[in-house]
């Protein structure tokens, strides 16, 4: 298989490809979820199309905790099933599906409390190790280990010597949320699949009761397209209750919108070898090692405002630095704080009274007959997620031996090769004339597809050096977003395929005209189209600080919808 490259030229031929006969399955929505039923769907020899209204994982998908996780805290409300599926899906992508992008993360879980809590806690790491065990895919994974508070100490010099009594060390996977999900499409594209982002579906078709099909918009040319599929499947988030109301159905179910904040600080700011989980009167709060940041989240509000880019507010802020800095010998302060990115849960609704209370599980329903809705769950289990789905919707397809998924087994884009390229990495540093540790990092975003990126720096040198105020990203990043990733807008690129927009002090604006420029020679844009496209990306950071000075919900939503959202 070719890796396919997610060009303008290439989106341009996928909608028009959709418009020209009629497709197995439609997904709409291109989260992770929605990209795993485009992947799964494919690879199962249907004719498949995925559109995103704007650009892919900028909803939920690129705004998590960066985890693979199985979901300790599940453990307490026997959400068994979903935990142990969690640890299964965790280890498929550790070692088989993407083992380029998801990689094990320590975490030290603090105790407090005498007697009871230690036994308490290490019951639960011990059920947790052992489903990951039995899930057949826990391999490369230490087991939890209990520590004294001297030897807690020792790996996290920065905690209060008050902030604990001992502590149990585990470990669970991270990655990179946006730049997975962008990978599932990209691979999705490679088996056969027609996908465009920035295309809108403006209705659904439908003869009678059935839905066949939806009116798309393209956004970059204002042209629309009826696109006919045998099944349609929804899987728009957060959007769901939106996109269900467009086919003229109440719905199966409903989604309950719950916001989550982040903030990262730079690594010299906590003096941690290793991840942390805290409990809180809500949940639980990490603090997780992110490349040279902290990762500190999370919050879990009802949110009922704009979906498309949820604000921050300084009382979230102030929240999550009260519960860390409780814990810290150097409290963090708001100066310490590079990025802010808040993503919202689609969550079920249910009869809970909280939000931090509703399951993560993932619910599937046929609400009119053509269409096929899924809602709820949580990333780890987004190819679980996707092939229940598509079972769902081969159900309703008017064929015989459709074959069952065959995700698991299939390696996203970079996955096959990395290991030994990443062995080969010094080697590969003084062939082709870059730091070591600039081949490590190109290694751990593109996997094996590297050459792709060393090829464009050896026609053109200066593509090795890094972006201004950005210096963990080289520019070779900004023109391979726009050239083979999809990216259409300076937003995809400092936002997604880079994070530049949460890891550094000025939130990627000193960054953003050069990666402008370096787009722009992709996707032809002017000089006023550069100056258009920053001067947006600008106003839309001004317009996120402001809303982090507010206090409320309503205040910050308003300051946040000044600017213009390309996203």
């Amino acid at each position: 298989m070719e890796a396919v490259a997610l060009s303008a030229a290439q989106r341009s031929r996928a909608l028009a490809g959709m418009a020209e006969r009629e497709l197995d399955i439609l997904v709409v929505g291109g989260g992770v979820v929605g990209a795993g039923c485009a992947l799964d769907a494919v690879t199962r020899g249907l004719s498949t199309g995925l559109v995103e209204a704007r650009d892919w994982a900028s909803g939920t998908s690129s705004r998590s905790s960066k985890l693979m996780h199985g979901g300790l805290r599940y453990l307490e409300q026997f959400e068994f099933g979903l935990v142990a599926e969690s640890l299964r899906e965790r280890g498929l992508l550790l070692q088989r599906i993407a083992p380029h992008l998801v990689r094990p993360v320590q975490f030290l879980y603090p105790l407090k409390h005498r007697i009871w809590e230690r036994p308490y806690v290490g019951s639960g790491l011990i059920l947790y190790d052992t489903m990951g065990i039995t899930s057949g895919t826990a391999r490369g994974l230490p087991h939890h280990k209990h520590l004294t508070r001297r030897g807690a100490l020792k790996v996290a010099p920065g905690l209060k010597k008050t902030a604990l009594i001992g502590a149990v060390q585990y470990y669970d996977g991270q990655v990179d949320d946006a730049r997975h999900t962008m990978t599932v499409v990209r691979t999705a594209a490679s088996y056969g699949a027609l996908v465009a982002n920035r295309a809108r579906v403006l209705d659904y078709l439908r003869e009678g009761e059935q839905v066949v099909g939806a009116l798309v918009e393209d956004l970059m040319t204002g042209e629309t397209r009826e696109v006919r599929a045998k099944q349609v499947i929804n899987s728009t988030g957060v959007w769901t209750d939106d996109t269900q109301a467009l086919a003229d159905t109440r719905g199966e179910f409903h989604v309950h919108t719950s916001k989550g904040v982040h903030f990262t600080v730079p690594r010299d700011r906590i003096q941690l070898d290793t991840g942390l989980i805290l409990r809180t009167e809500k949940s639980v709060l990490f603090v997780i090692p992110w490349g040279r940041h902290w990762l500190i989240g999370t919050t879990d509000t009802d949110w009922e405002l704009d979906k498309a880019r949820p604000a921050a507010t300084s009382t979230d802020i102030e929240y999550l630095l009260d519960h860390v800095n409780s814990v810290l010998v150097s409290p963090l302060t708001q100066a310490d704080i590079e990025g802010v990115y808040v993503g919202l849960r689609p969550l079920v609704a249910g009869t809970a009274e909280s939000s931090a209370k509703l399951s993560r599980d993932h619910s599937v329903a046929s609400p009119v007959p053509g269409m096929v809705v899924v809602a709820g769950g949580k990333y780890t289990t987004y190819r679980k997620m996707a092939e229940d789905t598509v079972n769902a919707a081969v159900r309703g397809l008017d064929q015989e031996n459709v074959p069952d998924s065959v995700t698991r087994d299939i390696p996203l884009l970079g996955a096959d090769g990395y290991r030994a390229l990443w062995n080969q990495r010094h080697d590969l540093a003084e062939d082709w004339g870059l730091h070591v540790h600039r081949i490590e990092h190109l290694l751990n975003r593109y996997g094996s597809l590297i050459f792709e990126l060393l090829r464009m720096i050896a026609k053109d040198p200066g593509l090795a050096e890094p972006l201004p105020g950005a210096d963990d990203y080289l520019r070779v990043e900004a023109v391979y977003g726009a050239s083979h990733e999809g990216a259409l807008h300076l937003d995809d690129v400092l936002s997604r395929r880079t994070r530049a927009y949460f890891e550094t002090f000025s939130r990627g604006v000193q960054a953003a005209p050069d990666a402008a420029r370096l787009m722009g020679s992709v996707l032809g844009w002017t000089d006023v189209d550069v100056d258009r496209e920053v001067a947006a990306y600008d106003q839309a950071i001004e317009a996120d600080r402001k809303a982090q000075e507010a206090t409320d919900d309503a205040a910050a939503d308003a300051a946040r919808l000044v600017a213009v959202d390309l996203g």
